[in-house]
């Protein structure tokens, strides 16, 4: 019996060794030419350089990318970085997919070919001579050809699209936006997928005319005009705020802008709105800053962003308080935060609850309220005390924060300690989740 036990377990033994020797037999090996030299995966899109080594297009463009003008394996200088695709190459590693396709090898798809240097050149050309029908269409295909990749859209920006689509913005904007409208629009939508814009595409696009053909857009464009022309707008404003003054004298941009707060298109218009309101009321030119905020607060934007930060994203809470921060450096803007009843309820909630900027911004406009308040002695310092913010500042200095949060807050503890022995509250559910840094 035992000799049996003995005889049926080595059986057992050699079987599964026989299976193992099967399996590994059986494993896929991927051929070495079909290999990236860099990655050393299966190449989707071989390209070929002027050294005449073979490289994945993904890999290599990584290579290039990092500053790098020699061939990987030669090392020899490289006097054309523009890779040649290798399509006999991607036709034998797509026949070898699908031979292997019992292994769960799928077929790799043939790729689109990125647009070169000297066809955006042709294309710049074509545009700068063309009339409105023709530079439509080509600024739809360059549009197109962006979108089809990252790659093509680097190549498009490189090669000084922006600069020739703003300036033909500006050359149709001077003549006739009624007459134009759809070519202008088109051209904005083109300049957002190429953004971050350069410097000097947005000071072509910060002319008087442009400026006027973008306010137009904001104010009796479509959603999608409406968006886009923000979305430059934003752009322009955020590298020159000389602009500010050009836009302010523009009639309806104001308007426009807040518009688009109340009755918001999607949330990255509403960024973009908000970021355009911030640079105009932070502009450091103080002669016509206070007739800027003014007009913002006669269209009744304060109350529009007391209202949006009651509940709203991070991202948006952080720009609805840098606005509402620009706001209340004047007397007007300050008035209206007083007349507002959820003003310091919201200011507190948000300490310490969003973001380190969040808060930033919250002590200071507390700061701005708390110091210029005449009001009677139960004013917006009371109410701060009454809701918390005293115990909030406290450990507000002993977290951590900016230089400047923490001279605010400390004038504001000063102010506080006054009221303090009369109201105890705090809401202890605000604390739960903060974390010190030590």
């Amino acid at each position: 019996m035992i000799s049996s036990w003995r005889k049926r377990k080595a059986a057992r033994r050699a079987a599964k060794k026989h299976d193992s020797e099967k399996s590994t037999s059986m494993e896929l090996k991927i051929p070495d030419q079909f290999r990236c030299p860099i990655s050393l995966d299966l190449m989707k899109d071989p390209v070929t350089l002027s050294s005449g080594m073979t490289y994945d297009r993904e890999s290599i463009e990584a290579w290039f990318e990092a500053g790098n003008t020699t061939c990987p394996i030669t090392n020899r200088v490289l006097r054309n970085l523009e890779p040649i695709p290798n399509h006999a190459l991607r036709g034998m590693i797509q026949d070898w997919c699908v031979e292997k396709r019992s292994y769960g090898i799928e077929r790799i798809p043939t790729p689109r070919i990125p647009i070169t240097s000297v066809e955006v050149s042709e294309i710049l050309s074509k545009v700068e001579d063309a009339d409105e029908q023709e530079c439509l269409e080509l600024v739809v295909k360059m549009r197109s050809l962006a979108k089809e990749s990252e790659r093509n859209k680097r190549c498009i920006v490189a090669n000084g699209t922006g600069r020739i689509l703003s300036s033909k913005f500006e050359a149709f904007s001077r003549d006739s936006i009624d007459k134009h409208v759809s070519i202008l629009e088109e051209i904005m939508s083109t300049l957002t997928v190429m953004s971050p814009l350069d410097e000097e595409t947005k000071h072509i696009l910060g002319s008087k005319s442009s400026l006027r053909c973008i306010v137009w857009c904001l104010s009796f464009g479509n959603l999608s005009g409406r968006r886009n022309a923000v979305l430059v707008l934003k752009s322009i404003l955020s590298s020159d705020q000389q602009k500010v003054r050009v836009l302010f004298e523009i009639e309806g941009a104001i308007e426009a802008l807040v518009k688009l707060v109340k009755e918001p298109i999607c949330p990255t218009t509403t960024k973009a709105s908000l970021l355009a309101i911030y640079h105009m009321v932070s502009s450091s030119t103080t002669n016509y800053k206070d007739d800027v905020t003014k007009r913002f607060v006669d269209t009744g934007l304060v109350e529009v962003l007391i209202d949006m930060l009651v509940a709203c994203e991070k991202s948006i809470c952080e720009k609805a308080l840098g606005v509402l921060d620009g706001i209340c450096n004047s007397n007007e803007g300050r008035e209206k935060a007083y007349e507002n009843a959820l003003t310091m309820p919201v200011l507190v909630k948000k300490l310490l609850r969003v973001s380190d900027l969040s808060t930033e911004f919250s002590v200071s406009i507390m700061w701005k309220l708390g110091k210029n308040d005449t009001r009677d002695e139960r004013g917006v310092i009371f109410e701060a005390v009454e809701l918390g913010a005293f115990q909030k500042m406290l450990l507000l200095l002993q977290v951590g924060t900016t230089e400047k949060t923490k001279e605010n807050a400390t004038h504001l503890l000063k102010l506080m300690n006054l009221y303090r022995n009369r109201v105890e509250c705090i809401d202890s559910s605000d604390f739960k989740d903060l974390k010190r840094p030590f």
